[in-house]
């Protein structure tokens, strides 16, 4: 298989499908402004092949802020995209369309993909569409979009997740994650107070969250936003941890980007040495895979911002493109399997 991208800065599409000849599978990144339209004209120059789409930045070796970028799939894979809607209130209601695919696609877990972006409500998504997806042992990448607004076949759809099936006709297929986060001690915390619903944690041990944070860092009320950066929290999953970004300040208490229940245990975690982090990741995709096609991978808004801040970003993409063709999605919001995670990067490598 090869992989193609495609991108215009200033947000032309014609322009980011130049080159592109009978794709079997796409992927549209676009901006707020022009999504509608880059969903529509993009189906007029691609009939009736397989695409999902979200808004968000993109990224091969450079990155596209705020114009267009396409990622398809060419030559020896097979594919099929489809949405679950209302994903806020009930996804469930829409998993016969997932149970169709598996079926239509002939899918194993050596050679197939689920590719996903969400508008919300990651983790009920996750846990719905992972029903499904682990009676076959498929894994899944994805990640959130912006707006709230995520396409699928030419169709824009609201309080939905766009997903995608590929499989690879020559050869197997691997997901990652990668966490460059380590925990900052021993001790561990039991979340109460939690409105699930908003996100929020209101106690950490019996405690305002905000003030076991400020005073385990050292740290004031306005540093907390910038310092989940380096200290976010991990919740216990198994034998992994999951990371938790905080998102701002409610009073006494913290709102996250992902969901935190009562009694959840969490850790508090640092940043660990992310160069030498990434370096063991490649490392590792390359011993896995002598041979590599593509990988499309979602990297964190917060990895992106930390990365620029210690002008690391371009390096990172240079490192990531002695893979081969490297391209990805900075999402809101990362997706591995059942898991919705904060803060780290997700891929799928192609043999």
């Amino acid at each position: 298989m090869k992989q193609f991208f495609g991108m215009s800065q200033g947000g032309n599409l014609q322009e980011a499908v130049r080159g592109l000849k009978d794709p079997q599978f796409i992927m549209l990144l676009s901006n707020s402004d022009q999504f509608e339209a880059h969903v529509k004209k993009l189906e007029e120059l691609y009939p009736g092949v397989p695409s999902i789409g979200c808004i968000g930045m993109s990224y091969d070796t450079k990155v596209v802020e705020k114009g267009v970028s396409v990622i398809a799939f060419c030559n020896g894979v097979s594919a099929t995209a489809n949405v679950l809607e209302e994903v806020s209130v009930m996804p469930v209601k829409y998993i016969h369309r997932l149970e169709q695919d598996v079926d239509r696609i002939k899918s194993s877990s050596e050679n197939t993909i689920c590719i996903d972006f969400c508008s919300g409500n990651d983790a009920c998504v996750l846990t719905t569409i992972y029903s499904v997806l682990k009676h076959r042992n498929i894994s899944l990448v994805g990640g959130t979009g912006d707006a709230g607004k995520v396409s699928a076949n030419g169709k824009v759809y609201e309080d939905a997740v766009a997903y995608a099936l590929i499989k690879n006709n020559q050869g197997k297929v691997k997901a990652y994650k990668e966490n460059i986060y380590h925990p900052k001690g021993n001790q561990r915390f039991i979340a109460s107070k939690t409105d699930k619903a908003n996100y929020m944690m209101g106690k950490l041990n019996g405690m305002p969250a905000r003030q076991v944070y400020q005073e385990l860092l050292h740290i004031t009320e306005d540093e907390i936003q910038t310092q989940t950066f380096k200290n976010p929290f991990g919740k216990i999953n198994g034998n992994e941890t999951c990371i938790i970004s905080i998102k701002e300040v409610h009073g006494d208490a913290l709102t996250c980007f992902r969901q935190v229940n009562d009694s959840d245990v969490l850790l508090m975690l640092e940043l660990g040495d992310f160069k030498k982090i990434v370096q063991e990741t490649i490392h590792k995709i390359k011993s896995d895979f002598p041979k590599i096609s593509a990988v499309f991978s979602v990297n964190c808004l917060f990895r992106y911002l930390l990365f620029n801040d210690h002008h690391y970003m371009e390096e990172y993409l240079r490192d990531m493109s002695t893979l081969g063709n490297h391209a990805g999605l900075v999402g809101y919001g990362e997706h591995y399997n059942n898991q919705f995670v904060n803060q780290s990067m997700t891929c799928v490598v192609f043999e």
